[in-house]
């Protein structure tokens, strides 16, 4: 047997779940839904406005890009390595070059003057060792100062 209450159903304990008016209540979460939107809005567009620009200003400020295109131990006490550089025609660049042995400790370390007047240098460089190195690694490259 179950008993069966006549009459309108009982209301929730005031203020317990918001306001009687449950349009009310919509309307205001739609409102701070769209408010919060918007803000993930501007907040995502400035992030990737600011992840570009800095990508842009690493790339743009660098006139000068080089690489190894190969390198081969020729002795106990060297390493050749193949240089290919992209610069401003007329600039010089220094470039650092190493050379690592089997244990990943640096056996040579050498700077590179190139100052052709081309935008394109291709060069083979001897770094001189103190044991076998096994790599020809190109640490990094800039601009010389005058």
């Amino acid at each position: 047997m179950t008993a069966v209450q006549s009459g309108p159903p009982a209301s929730p304990p005031e203020g317990r779940y918001g306001s009687g008016d449950r349009r009310f209540d919509r309307d205001a979460d739609a409102r701070a839904d769209r408010k919060l939107r918007r803000l993930a809005l501007v907040l995502g567009v400035l992030l990737a406005a600011g992840i570009g620009w800095y990508g842009y200003r690493s790339i743009a400020d660098s006139p000068v890009s080089a690489q190894v295109v190969a390198f081969k131990p020729v002795s106990d006490q060297a390493v050749e390595i193949h240089l290919e550089v992209h610069k401003d025609a007329g600039s010089t660049v220094v470039c650092t070059l190493r050379s690592e042995d089997a244990d990943h400790n640096e056996v040579g370390r050498k700077d590179v003057r190139l100052s052709q007047h081309g935008t394109q240098v291709d060069t083979v460089v001897t770094v001189r060792t103190t044991s076998r190195g096994t790599t020809g690694e190109l640490v990094g490259c800039s601009t010389a100062s005058s």
